[in-house]
């Protein structure tokens, strides 16, 4: 299967058995930070008390542009023998990529993760319309230790963070006992800065809430790491953040071998997406997009997917094909859809969309309502795609026929690909269009929204998100 054919139980069987070791000076603080392609960025270590450019390795990476991580002795250590205790609190208003990217990539690492709600709450509607469900409310861990704490951002999430009291206490915790603490878009600004934890930062954040962050210690960069805070732009770069959260928290074999299976490469600079035998989708309407989902779905392919499409004024169902409105999804993510598969069928769509996961795919083939309504879509030359395993969804009710597609590497071995494009990341046929899904989802929503409304709605869309997009 090659270097990217790793499965899902060999990544999640990865556990801090594998961390790297630590730099350990007599200064108390020496830092490693990779910059793949991009200028070194300056590290603060809080030991010191000072600002220093540290001594920077240029290593070959597939990481993303302005992927920044940093191996401190005296940030986040713990035992490689325990669990790491990981704490992601959501609200009213999170950003749903963000907060779901962080859960995932970390719960892949092998950390224990605890998804707090600071409302009343469990169920939790994020800034898209996506509905989670957290673990626990964040009274539950107000005394709890945890090896990293990291908010999600979004708005109004980011105010309702900074507005709970209990997570300010465990926060400032965190930072005095020097534990790593990390935040991502408007959080930094909005959540961080009011409880006085960017003092003396280096701090980079959403570029729409950039002005906000003291001038003199704000930096334009994907991911900046300053002692043992760690931030980032927006959900364009939740993946890079996350690895690096992963890296400091596991080591950089952990990070890399997960880097690799969510297929971040080169082609984030030089997007792969090929069409054949183009059509015009563009609606006189605004486009209705049902996106089924079952236990064991990948959470961040359908809810960035769904994120992505409403952005763009999208009208997106999300709908179950199980008994219940509530889905488990792979890694444990727990979301509430929209509607049951039986209610969703009494609509027609524009698009209809499956999102990857092998366990998730192998239900939603099983479905007969889902089956039905593909059919219909394909016989009324309606638009239909797929993302990751669940290409093979399509292939078995026979709708790919004659379709050039692409397909996860894993599942490189099934018949289907005597159509397959080799090494694209998107491709679309006529009405149909697929992905390799997990860390490439992102281009395939912006190809759909590309698609329906044109490259500038596309584009748009990409600037909110902090993805990088093609100008022309």
């Amino acid at each position: 299967m090659g270097s990217l054919g790793y499965s899902i139980s060999m990544i999640a069987s990865l556990s801090p058995t594998l961390m790297e070791s630590r730099l350990i000076s007599s200064m108390g603080c020496v830092s490693m930070t990779v910059t793949p392609s991009l200028s070194s960025v300056s590290v603060v270590s809080s030991s010191l008390g000072t600002t220093r450019r540290d001594r920077t390795l240029k290593l070959r990476s597939s990481m993303s542009p302005g992927m920044v991580t940093t191996l401190d002795s005296d940030v986040g250590v713990g035992s490689s023998a325990t669990t790491k205790k990981v704490l992601v609190p959501i609200g009213y208003g999170t950003e749903e990529i963000e907060a779901v990217v962080l859960v995932d990539v970390l719960r892949r690492a092998g950390a224990d993760v605890t998804v707090a709600s600071v409302e009343q709450k469990l169920e939790v509607e994020g800034s898209s319309g996506t509905r989670l469900l957290a673990d626990v409310l964040i009274s539950k861990c107000a005394d709890q230790v945890y090896d990293l704490v990291a908010l999600p951002g979004g708005m109004p999430g980011a105010v309702r963070l900074r507005d709970c009291e209990i997570l300010e206490k465990i926060m400032k915790r965190q930072a005095e006992d020097k534990r790593l603490y990390g935040a991502i878009s408007m959080a930094p600004a909005i959540t961080l800065l009011p409880w006085g934890l960017l003092t003396r930062k280096r701090t980079t954040g959403h570029p729409a809430f950039f002005g906000k962050l003291p001038t003199f210690w704000a930096v334009k960069t994907n991911i900046q790491i300053s002692g043992e805070l760690t931030t980032s732009r927006g959900p364009g770069t939740s993946f890079q953040f996350a690895l690096s959260l992963a890296e400091q928290l596991f080591g950089e074999t952990t990070a890399k071998s997960i880097e690799e299976f969510l297929l971040l490469r080169d082609g984030y600079q030089n997007p792969k997406n090929k069409e054949f035998n183009s059509i015009d989708w563009s609606l006189d309407h605004t486009p209705r997009v049902l996106i089924p989902v079952a236990n064991g779905s990948e959470a961040v392919e359908l809810v960035s997917i769904a994120d992505v499409l409403r952005r763009a004024k999208v009208d997106v169902t999300v709908s179950s094909v199980e008994r219940s409105l509530r889905i488990t999804a792979f890694q444990g993510t727990k979301i509430i859809t929209d509607k049951l598969i039986g209610e969703a069928a009494e609509s027609s769509y524009d698009l209809i969309i499956l999102p990857g996961g092998h366990t998730g795919s192998e239900r939603l083939q099983k479905s007969k309502i889902l089956k039905k309504l593909l059919r219909e879509q394909h016989e009324s030359g309606r638009i239909y795609g797929a993302t990751n395993s669940s290409s093979t969804v399509l292939h078995k009710h026979g709708l790919l026929k004659e379709k050039r597609t692409t397909v996860y590497p894993s599942e490189s071995d099934e018949p289907m690909n005597q159509q397959m494009i080799e090494g694209a990341e998107v491709v679309i046929d006529g009405n149909v269009i697929t992905s390799l899904g997990l860390a490439t989802v992102t281009k395939f929503s912006l190809a759909i929204v590309s698609k329906l409304f044109g490259h500038a709605r596309a584009r748009s869309v990409s600037e909110g998100l902090v993805h990088e997009y093609p100008r022309q």
